[in-house]
């Protein structure tokens, strides 16, 4: 997940808030470890959120692109061919082109667009 809140991957994880790519990055510098922005919830489901930048600095765009960039170099898409779906969760009021990149970079075969009923959904 990209929400600012880091909250997408809550209820997998049955409650519990991890720390996010960005923040580590932040706090630790490039030398990141897997482990360290990754958990693993319900069902085996491995969670990671993305994070933001600071609020008022930066693109919530480049942000996905570091993450995904960083989970690349990490090989969490390569976990012995464990790995059958990659979901993001991004915020759909940001018309920026940081999420179209990933797109565009053809890090992903299919793309499906999900949104919800839910009146927050427009805000």
């Amino acid at each position: 997940g990209c929400d600012p809140k880091a909250d997408s991957t809550r209820l997998l994880l049955g409650g519990l808030l991890q720390q996010t790519v960005l923040d580590t990055l932040r706090n630790e510098g490039g030398d990141v470890e897997l482990e360290a922005i990754s958990r693993c919830g319900y069902g085996g489901v491995v969670c990671v959120e993305s994070g933001g930048p600071e609020p008022g600095v930066g693109c919530a765009g480049r942000g996905i692109i570091t993450s995904i960039n960083m989970l690349e170099q990490l090989g969490a898409y390569d976990v012995n061919g464990e790995l059958d779906y990659a979901f993001y969760d991004v915020l759909g009021d940001v018309v920026c082109g940081g999420f179209a990149m990933p797109i565009r970079e053809g890090k992903a075969d299919e793309i499906y667009i999900v949104v919800s009923g839910e009146m927050m959904a427009i805000y």
